[in-house]
Protein backbone atom coordinates (compact mmCIF):
# COMPACT_ATOMS: atom_id res chain seq x y z
CA UNK A 1 0.00 0.00 0.00
CA UNK A 2 0.93 3.67 -0.24
CA UNK A 3 1.79 3.98 3.45
CA UNK A 4 4.15 1.02 3.29
CA UNK A 5 5.84 2.37 0.17
CA UNK A 6 6.39 5.75 1.83
CA UNK A 7 7.81 4.07 4.93
CA UNK A 8 10.20 1.98 2.83
CA UNK A 9 11.28 5.09 0.92
CA UNK A 10 11.93 6.89 4.21
CA UNK A 11 14.09 4.01 5.44
CA UNK A 12 15.98 4.05 2.14
CA UNK A 13 16.60 7.79 2.38
CA UNK A 14 17.72 7.53 6.01
CA UNK A 15 20.05 4.66 5.15
CA UNK A 16 21.50 6.61 2.23
CA UNK A 17 22.10 9.60 4.50
CA UNK A 18 24.00 7.45 7.01
CA UNK A 19 26.14 5.91 4.27
CA UNK A 20 26.85 9.38 2.84
CA UNK A 21 27.88 10.70 6.27
CA UNK A 22 30.25 7.79 6.86
CA UNK A 23 31.77 8.16 3.39
CA UNK A 24 32.21 11.92 3.80
CA UNK A 25 33.85 11.44 7.20
CA UNK A 26 36.37 9.02 5.69
CA UNK A 27 36.73 11.00 2.47
CA UNK A 28 37.90 14.11 4.29
CA UNK A 29 40.34 12.03 6.30
CA UNK A 30 41.74 10.50 3.08
CA UNK A 31 42.24 13.93 1.51
CA UNK A 32 44.04 15.52 4.46
CA UNK A 33 47.49 14.56 3.20
CA UNK A 34 49.36 17.69 2.07
CA UNK A 35 49.82 21.15 3.54
CA UNK A 36 46.85 23.46 3.19
CA UNK A 37 44.56 21.25 1.10
CA UNK A 38 41.96 20.26 3.71
CA UNK A 39 41.90 23.78 5.17
CA UNK A 40 41.41 25.44 1.78
CA UNK A 41 38.64 23.00 0.89
CA UNK A 42 36.89 23.76 4.18
CA UNK A 43 37.09 27.50 3.49
CA UNK A 44 35.82 27.11 -0.08
CA UNK A 45 32.82 25.01 0.94
CA UNK A 46 32.05 27.34 3.88
CA UNK A 47 32.19 30.46 1.69
CA UNK A 48 29.88 28.97 -0.95
CA UNK A 49 27.53 27.67 1.74
CA UNK A 50 27.51 31.14 3.32
CA UNK A 51 26.78 32.86 0.00
CA UNK A 52 24.05 30.45 -1.05
CA UNK A 53 22.43 30.45 2.39
CA UNK A 54 22.47 34.25 2.53
CA UNK A 55 20.98 34.46 -0.96
CA UNK A 56 18.20 32.06 0.07
CA UNK A 57 17.49 33.87 3.32
CA UNK A 58 18.50 30.87 5.46
CA UNK A 59 19.73 32.72 8.54
CA UNK A 60 20.62 29.63 10.57
CA UNK A 61 22.77 28.10 7.83
CA UNK A 62 24.33 31.51 7.16
CA UNK A 63 25.39 31.78 10.80
CA UNK A 64 26.70 28.21 10.97
CA UNK A 65 28.60 28.63 7.70
CA UNK A 66 30.19 31.80 9.04
CA UNK A 67 31.36 29.99 12.17
CA UNK A 68 32.81 27.15 10.09
CA UNK A 69 34.51 29.66 7.79
CA UNK A 70 36.14 31.43 10.73
CA UNK A 71 37.38 28.11 12.11
CA UNK A 72 38.77 27.11 8.71
CA UNK A 73 40.54 30.43 8.21
CA UNK A 74 42.11 30.26 11.66
CA UNK A 75 43.30 26.71 11.02
CA UNK A 76 44.69 27.47 7.56
CA UNK A 77 46.97 30.14 9.00
CA UNK A 78 48.87 27.33 10.74
CA UNK A 79 48.34 24.65 8.11
CA UNK A 80 49.62 26.42 5.00
CA UNK A 81 52.96 25.15 3.71
CA UNK A 82 55.17 24.63 5.56
CA UNK A 83 52.44 23.41 7.92
CA UNK A 84 52.88 23.73 11.68
CA UNK A 85 49.74 21.83 12.63
CA UNK A 86 47.49 19.26 10.94
CA UNK A 87 43.88 18.13 11.34
CA UNK A 88 44.80 14.53 12.04
CA UNK A 89 42.31 11.66 11.92
CA UNK A 90 40.02 13.10 14.58
CA UNK A 91 40.02 16.64 13.19
CA UNK A 92 39.51 15.69 9.55
CA UNK A 93 36.83 13.15 10.49
CA UNK A 94 35.01 15.80 12.51
CA UNK A 95 35.15 18.28 9.61
CA UNK A 96 33.84 15.69 7.17
CA UNK A 97 31.01 14.74 9.51
CA UNK A 98 30.18 18.41 10.13
CA UNK A 99 29.99 19.14 6.40
CA UNK A 100 27.71 16.14 6.04
CA UNK A 101 25.39 17.51 8.72
CA UNK A 102 25.46 20.91 7.01
CA UNK A 103 24.52 19.23 3.73
CA UNK A 104 21.56 17.40 5.29
CA UNK A 105 20.47 20.59 7.04
CA UNK A 106 20.61 22.67 3.84
CA UNK A 107 18.78 20.01 1.83
CA UNK A 108 16.05 19.79 4.48
CA UNK A 109 15.69 23.59 4.40
CA UNK A 110 15.60 23.63 0.59
CA UNK A 111 18.59 25.96 0.51
CA UNK A 112 20.75 23.58 -1.53
CA UNK A 113 20.36 20.18 -3.16
CA UNK A 114 22.40 17.03 -2.75
CA UNK A 115 23.89 17.79 -6.17
CA UNK A 116 25.11 21.17 -4.96
CA UNK A 117 27.17 19.41 -2.30
CA UNK A 118 28.47 16.84 -4.74
CA UNK A 119 29.69 19.70 -6.92
CA UNK A 120 31.25 21.63 -4.02
CA UNK A 121 33.20 18.56 -2.91
CA UNK A 122 33.85 17.21 -6.41
CA UNK A 123 37.66 17.40 -6.20
CA UNK A 124 37.70 15.33 -3.03
CA UNK A 125 34.98 12.94 -4.23
CA UNK A 126 36.68 12.22 -7.57
CA UNK A 127 40.15 11.68 -6.11
CA UNK A 128 39.09 9.59 -3.12
CA UNK A 129 36.60 7.46 -5.06
CA UNK A 130 38.96 6.60 -7.93
CA UNK A 131 41.74 5.84 -5.44
CA UNK A 132 39.57 3.51 -3.35
CA UNK A 133 38.19 1.70 -6.41
CA UNK A 134 41.64 1.15 -7.90
CA UNK A 135 43.12 -0.10 -4.65
CA UNK A 136 40.19 -2.44 -4.10
CA UNK A 137 40.35 -3.83 -7.64
CA UNK A 138 44.11 -4.41 -7.33
CA UNK A 139 43.57 -6.38 -4.12
CA UNK A 140 45.08 -3.81 -1.76
CA UNK A 141 43.51 -2.93 1.58
CA UNK A 142 41.89 0.36 0.62
CA UNK A 143 41.16 1.32 4.24
CA UNK A 144 44.80 1.19 5.32
CA UNK A 145 47.06 4.24 5.27
CA UNK A 146 48.75 4.98 1.95
CA UNK A 147 50.00 7.87 -0.15
CA UNK A 148 48.59 7.09 -3.59
CA UNK A 149 45.88 9.71 -3.99
CA UNK A 150 46.04 11.84 -7.12
CA UNK A 151 46.89 14.96 -5.12
CA UNK A 152 49.73 13.13 -3.34
CA UNK A 153 51.15 11.85 -6.62
CA UNK A 154 50.93 15.38 -8.01
CA UNK A 155 52.73 16.83 -4.97
CA UNK A 156 55.55 14.32 -5.40
CA UNK A 157 55.77 14.92 -9.14
CA UNK A 158 55.89 18.71 -8.83
CA UNK A 159 57.83 18.63 -5.55
CA UNK A 160 55.45 21.16 -4.04
CA UNK A 161 52.43 21.04 -1.75
CA UNK A 162 51.54 24.68 -2.44
CA UNK A 163 51.30 24.27 -6.22
CA UNK A 164 48.83 21.41 -5.85
CA UNK A 165 46.76 23.22 -3.23
CA UNK A 166 46.63 26.41 -5.33
CA UNK A 167 45.57 24.37 -8.36
CA UNK A 168 42.70 22.87 -6.35
CA UNK A 169 41.69 26.37 -5.22
CA UNK A 170 41.55 27.52 -8.85
CA UNK A 171 39.51 24.47 -9.89
CA UNK A 172 37.09 25.13 -7.05
CA UNK A 173 36.67 28.83 -7.79
CA UNK A 174 36.70 28.80 -11.59
CA UNK A 175 35.02 25.48 -12.37
CA UNK A 176 32.98 24.24 -9.41
CA UNK A 177 31.64 27.43 -7.82
CA UNK A 178 29.64 28.53 -10.91
CA UNK A 179 28.24 25.02 -11.35
CA UNK A 180 27.23 24.87 -7.68
CA UNK A 181 25.48 28.23 -7.99
CA UNK A 182 23.68 27.05 -11.13
CA UNK A 183 22.57 23.84 -9.38
CA UNK A 184 20.69 25.97 -6.86
CA UNK A 185 19.19 28.23 -9.51
CA UNK A 186 18.24 25.27 -11.73
CA UNK A 187 17.72 22.34 -9.30
CA UNK A 188 16.09 20.18 -11.97
CA UNK A 189 19.46 20.12 -13.77
CA UNK A 190 21.44 19.30 -10.63
CA UNK A 191 22.37 15.72 -11.56
CA UNK A 192 23.60 16.77 -14.99
CA UNK A 193 25.63 19.62 -13.52
CA UNK A 194 27.20 17.23 -11.00
CA UNK A 195 28.23 14.90 -13.84
CA UNK A 196 29.68 17.85 -15.75
CA UNK A 197 31.61 18.87 -12.64
CA UNK A 198 32.94 15.39 -11.90
CA UNK A 199 33.83 14.13 -15.37
CA UNK A 200 37.05 16.12 -15.97
CA UNK A 201 38.10 15.64 -12.35
CA UNK A 202 37.74 11.87 -12.65
CA UNK A 203 39.85 11.97 -15.82
CA UNK A 204 42.44 14.07 -13.99
CA UNK A 205 42.55 11.63 -11.08
CA UNK A 206 43.10 8.77 -13.52
CA UNK A 207 45.79 10.78 -15.33
CA UNK A 208 47.57 11.34 -12.02
CA UNK A 209 47.47 7.59 -11.33
CA UNK A 210 45.24 7.79 -8.27
CA UNK A 211 45.36 4.49 -6.40
CA UNK A 212 48.52 3.28 -8.11
CA UNK A 213 51.71 2.46 -6.22
CA UNK A 214 54.16 5.31 -5.73
CA UNK A 215 56.68 3.76 -8.12
CA UNK A 216 54.13 3.25 -10.90
CA UNK A 217 52.68 6.72 -10.42
CA UNK A 218 56.04 8.50 -10.59
CA UNK A 219 57.14 6.54 -13.66
CA UNK A 220 53.88 7.33 -15.45
CA UNK A 221 53.68 11.06 -14.74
Amino acid sequence: DMGGAILELQWLLNGSAVVALVWLLNLYNFMDGIDGLAGCELIFVSVLSLILATNSGDQVLTLLSGVLLAAGAGFLGWNWAPAKIFMGDVGSGFVGFTLGIFALFSIHHGTMTVWTWVILLAVFIADATITVIRRYVSGEKWFEGHATHAYQNAARSYKSHSKVTITVILINCIWLAPLAWLSVRQPQAGAYLALIALFPLVLLAIRLKAGKSVEVALLSL
